[in-house]
């Protein structure tokens, strides 16, 4: 079972890179960088905050706003790897603007206590946010793995915790848009590339499996955002896809398999985006995003979506159970 879905791990990105180079879609990487580098907010140094931040797309995204605001913004890095976190900062531009933070902040956020008590630190320094970019990921083929507080890791990871950040900070997101500031958030994960969901099997404690939970999570963040934006009308929330991304997630996995698969990765590069481009259009995603809820594809563009995609009942009834899980 391992083994077959190992073959199908592999097999799509292949999938995805002759998907992507048939429709030619756009915006091109040109496009996203120069969209991206014109950013120069009106209302001073923003806050942008990216948690998954050390690694993978989240770093590309942190570098290339780095790089964009010419280190003249607040930046939090929020993850696991100090060392890795501080040594990314250490490439940021030095600021010009005085007061400017980049700084890393140490989270698990597979613990929604955890979760809760960096939040609480993050408001007490940032009274406004601007940005928030969520991607932490973990790639598994193991089965149920719950943590202390009985919600199984990898759904902790790509969704609830996300879901206690931007509830948790939402007063800040919200204080930036009362003052007529950015307030977008975004979540990286797979955006419209989930499955139908069990609405009596929320959490999949019921009817676990990799397939399930790997379907689960993307459908899970599209109810997420649009729950969201339900909630905070003039706020963005954005559920994004990236496609075949060349990362350390397979290296880092707690599957022997999947580390051994980490050895193709120079074959991945060949067809698969490096975090750093990655980055760049998961950022033009983010800056480009207007009010409301929306679902983007690999290139940062809006997906085209049928009037009835969000499904009223699902979206309630995917938040209820959410708060009952991560309100711990």
């Amino acid at each position: 079972m391992h083994f077959s879905l190992l073959f199908l791990a592999l097999l799509l990105p292949v999938v995805s890179f002759l998907a992507l180079n048939i429709s030619h879609r756009m915006p091109s990487l040109s496009t996203v960088r120069a969209f991206n580098a014109r950013f120069t907010p009106s209302y001073g140094t923003p806050v942008a905050i990216f948690v998954g931040g050390t690694s993978g797309i989240g770093r590309g995204m942190a570098e290339a706003f780095a790089r964009h605001t010419k280190g003249n913004a607040h930046i939090v890095l929020v993850g696991r790897n100090r060392a890795a976190g501080e040594a990314i900062i250490a490439t940021f531009p030095k600021p010009t603007a005085t007061g400017v933070k980049h700084e890393f902040v140490e989270c698990d956020v597979s613990l929604m206590k955890n979760v809760g008590r960096t939040s609480a630190e993050l408001l007490a320094r940032f009274p406004k946010i601007n940005f928030l970019a969520l991607s932490t990921g973990v790639l598994t083929l193991n089965g149920r793995d719950e943590t202390e507080e009985g919600i199984d890791r990898k759904l902790a990871v790509h969704y609830y915790g996300r879901w206690r950040f931007i509830r948790d900070l939402m007063p800040a997101l919200k204080a930036a848009q009362k003052a007529g500031e950015d307030a977008k958030v975004i979540s990286v994960l797979g955006a419209k590339h989930g499955g139908k969901i069990d609405l009596d099997d929320l959490g999949l404690k019921k009817h676990f499996s990799v397939l399930n939970a790997a379907l689960a999570g993307p459908t899970y963040n599209d109810c997420m955002v649009k729950g969201f934006a339900d909630r905070h009308p003039g706020l963005s929330f954005i559920h994004s896809y990236p496609g075949t991304v060349a990362t350390d997630i397979l290296r880092n996995s707690n599957t022997p398999a999947l580390r051994w698969a980490n050895s193709l990765t120079p074959l991945l590069k060949l067809f698969a985006y490096s975090f750093e481009d990655a980055g760049e259009h998961q950022l033009y995603a983010l800056l480009n995003a207007v009010p409301g809820a929306k679902l983007t594809d690999d290139k940062g563009a809006d997906y085209v979506l049928k009037q009835d995609y969000f499904d009223t009942d699902t979206v309630e009834k995917v938040w209820k159970h959410t708060e009952e899980v991560a309100l711990v």
